[in-house]
């Protein structure tokens, strides 16, 4: 199955003066395309592979992984800078929609389809292809600015209610109940039974361990 129909008009790619030649990048747009899941960096890499064996870099021209910056902070309290997908399980091409560009998206290794509508077939009872939708320029501008402007977000594998063994401290192997988590702060608080009372107590994330 093709895009067909519902695809622009094919360009003509016939020999001729270069000014006569169409500006693809002003006639480019994004697309989103769903993909398997935690493949995205994979369909990234086959795709930019495939445009140049298929030649169609002129009209694919951009491939990308919307991300944020993130820190994690590990169980003994050091922190390791990563980024985390804007949209799990999606990647934007930027490209001039037609037969040819189509199938090449399409048919790469661990992609789904693009995020368009889906078009009802004229007989039969099985579900119809995808059109590919266009993003618009304002969604477009507000994933890159989001991807650009936001702070790295702190996570960290501890919430209230788990159980922790103080490791360092003068409550040094205490056991309480995180009740309040901090990642900005790397600090939590949690209870403590202390003189046979439940007290709470402020402590450095490297100063706890989480108990299984």
């Amino acid at each position: 199955m093709t895009f067909a129909e519902d695809a622009p008009t094919n360009v003509n790619f016939s020999d001729g003066d270069a000014e006569s030649q169409p500006n693809f990048a002003l006639e480019s747009r994004w697309y989103a395309v769903q993909v398997a899941s935690g493949c995205e960096k994979r369909v990234k890499a086959s795709l930019e592979q495939r445009i140049q064996t298929l030649d169609v870099a002129n009209r694919i021209l951009q491939i990308e992984i919307p991300q944020t910056p993130a820190v994690k902070v590990r169980k003994d309290g050091s922190r390791q800078t990563t980024d985390e997908k804007v949209f799990p399980g999606y990647v934007l091409v930027r490209m001039v929609m037609d037969d040819d560009t189509w199938l090449v998206v399409k048919n790469t290794p661990n992609v789904i389809n693009f995020v368009g509508a889906e078009q009802r077939r004229r007989t039969g009872r099985g579900r119809g292809h995808v059109k590919p939708m266009p993003l618009s320029p304002g969604e477009v501008e507000r994933i890159f600015k989001q991807t650009q402007e936001q702070k790295p977000v702190v996570k960290v594998n501890m919430a209230a209610g788990d159980r922790i063994m103080v490791l360092s401290g003068p409550f040094k192997d205490f056991e309480g109940e995180v009740i309040e988590v901090s990642p900005e702060r790397s600090k939590l608080k949690a209870l403590l039974s202390i003189f046979g009372r439940d007290t709470p107590v402020e402590l450095e994330f490297n100063q706890v361990q989480k108990e299984s």
